[in-house]
């Protein structure tokens, strides 16, 4: 019997530190590149525009800088890639939150140009991923865009980052949170059916990304109220950016972002961040694989030491209100979604069971 196969997906190098901004020019050149393409955030640039293109003044790389604050759109990354392609640069630097990133990635994918991610909030585990989701015009999820490769390099200036709002970078541990707890389903799934599994090292990844949040996670929100860039925020930083990003993308998906997904059609979560909702998806998970009530009960208590959703109630909903869970619980049962990737066939009423119990659950702590 032949071996399965295994793979871990990553960018080529992940970089973070203090100042990692003003080294873009650096790692343009170490790509042999002679001229950027920036494509940046408006916000991050009405602060940061001088550390940005600082380097690029002074050195052998030039640089080409427009500022984004559109939507994600494939008209917008045609756009911006002929532009791209006219300007004759030779490698693609995004600079700034997901919509940004994600347009950065298009267009390099589009112009088959190197790319450099500089994410400027640790939100989500998205800046590492071979993934760009494109929209409409009128703001709905169009389609997600496979790219051939993940970033060439990723570079976390964490000053940058820890200068963002507070509630980016909890919502960064809510979906952290789930890697380890989808990654262990897809590995049990994949198991039982005998087929394909994690790569040891994405699994071991999943499980640093679990045990760095539960370690420094109170910690690195205290700090980043009071403005400190302590190292349980550095550590922070890399778990909802790089052990998180690998993990999720070599680990897998399940209910957890199933369940998010299924929030979204909402109009009452819309204001709810996406790692807010993965957290409460988390909860629902466990109660679902009937998990150990030790093992619910830390992950209930990590939520509300760092102040992530544990109830219904601050989702928007209702757990009275059968009808809107009843469509969360359909929805996340939808043949595409990645409920389909837990190790035990999911029904719509073992999700509203579940939503009701993870959501009693969530209030007894409060």
């Amino acid at each position: 019997m032949g071996t399965l196969t295994r793979s871990i997906l990553s960018p080529a190098k992940y970089i973070q530190g203090r100042g990692e901004i003003r080294h873009l020019p650096r790692y343009c050149a170490d790509l042999g590149a002679d001229k950027a393409y920036i494509i940046a955030d408006s916000f991050v640039l009405s602060h940061y525009e001088k550390e940005i293109t600082g380097g690029f003044q002074e050195g052998d790389v030039s640089c080409v800088l427009l500022p984004f604050a559109g939507e994600c759109t494939m008209k917008e990354v045609e756009r911006i890639a002929l532009a791209a392609k006219d300007s004759e640069a030779d490698v693609i630097i995004g600079i700034g939150g997901g919509k940004v990133l994600d347009v950065a990635k298009a267009v390099g994918f589009y112009s088959h140009l190197p790319l450099i991610v500089a994410p400027t909030v640790a939100s989500t585990d998205a800046p590492c991923s071979a993934l760009s989701v494109l929209y409409t015009e009128d703001g709905r999820l169009d389609k997600y865009l496979y790219l051939r490769s993940n970033p060439d390099r990723v570079v976390v200036d964490t000053e940058l980052v820890a200068g963002a709002p507070v509630r980016l970078l909890v919502a960064g541990m809510g979906d952290a949170l789930s890697t380890y707890y989808e990654a262990r389903a897809c590995r049990r799934s994949a198991e039982s059916r005998g087929q394909d599994k994690s790569a040891i090292g994405a699994y071991a990844l999943a499980q640093a990304c679990r045990d760095t949040l539960l370690a420094d996670g109170a910690q690195a929100k205290r700090d980043a109220e009071n403005g400190i860039l302590t190292e349980a925020v550095e550590n922070i930083i890399e778990a909802n950016i790089y052990l998180s990003g690998i993990g999720f993308e070599s680990g897998g998906l399940a209910a957890a972002h199933a369940i998010h997904n299924a929030m979204t059609q909402l109009e009452e979560t819309r204001p709810v961040l996406h790692g807010e909702k993965v957290a409460f998806g988390t909860i629902v998970q466990l109660v679902l694989e009937k998990a150990e009530p030790s093992e619910i009960a830390e992950a209930l208590a990590f939520c509300q030491s760092v102040g992530l959703p544990t109830t219904l109630r601050q989702l928007n909903l209702d757990a009275a209100d059968q009808s809107k869970l009843r469509l969360v619980a359909e929805a996340s049962c939808a043949p595409q979604e990645p409920m389909s990737n837990m190790p035990f066939e999911v029904k719509l009423e073992d999700v509203l069971t579940a939503l009701v119990e993870a959501d009693r659950l969530g209030q007894s702590i409060i």
